[in-house]
């Protein structure tokens, strides 16, 4: 298992290079972007973002600051934007009550403590928390989205119904425990399947995982 793993990541980092992912300037802007992912394209994100950078409020003081309705009016783009606006608020108040306001302070505990505290967090599930760790705050922890599942399924490497946690340690337990790589794979496995492995229409023939897919095989 682990020399598939090996493989996949070869395979895909030959095909599309470094991809350095996430763009954020600021670890709080990752966990912000991280939160208005949640059941959104990052198109919508984005729109959101830049409306609270043009606001100056991509820090914990700028959306601490913010009256509710305000904070809901800029991250509109993102949909599902009053329950996301109470967890970003959420977020902030506990970052002050606990860190003072800086979120650089949870991140600096070790990974299952900043995780667990994390997880703690209205609104904050595995996915959401995972991303926070790896991406601000440098944490081994490997991020599993839907594309994950779509792409290891049609590899013959997930049945389709573990749960959340078996398919991180599927990761977590094979590779080498670093951020760095996780931190590509995970790229690599976002732009994989927005380009090839598609939901509907795979593009299967031009695809770079073809050798070993017995899905792009069957479908070709």
């Amino acid at each position: 298992m682990r020399a598939r793993l090996q493989a996949i990541f070869d395979l895909l980092a030959a095909h599309f290079g470094p991809l350095h992912w996430w763009p954020a300037e600021t670890p709080f802007e990752v966990a912000v972007g991280a939160i208005l992912t949640q059941n959104t394209a990052l198109t919508n994100v984005e729109m959101a973002l830049a409306n609270l950078h043009e606001a100056g409020a991509v820090s914990a003081a700028g959306i601490h600051g913010l009256e509710r309705g305000e904070l809901e009016g800029l991250i509109r783009p993102a949909g599902f934007f009053r329950q996301k606006a109470e967890r970003l608020q959420l977020m902030t108040a506990h970052l002050y009550g606990r860190h003072g306001g800086r979120l650089e302070t949870l991140l600096a505990a070790p990974l299952g403590e900043a995780r667990a505290e994390l997880l703690g967090l209205k609104g904050v599930g595995p996915e959401t928390a995972d991303s926070i760790l790896l991406y601000a705050g440098g944490h081994p922890s490997f991020v599993v989205d839907a594309y994950t599942r779509r792409l290891f399924g049609r590899l013959g490497l997930l049945d389709g119904d573990e749960g959340y946690e078996a398919v991180r340690s599927l990761f977590m337990d094979r590779l080498p425990r670093d951020a760095d790589l996780f931190n590509e794979y995970h790229a690599l496995i976002v732009e994989e399947c927005k380009i090839f492995c598609r939901k509907r229409s795979p593009l299967c023939p031009a695809c770079p995982l073809l050798p070993i897919c017995p899905f792009g095989r069957e479908t070709r």
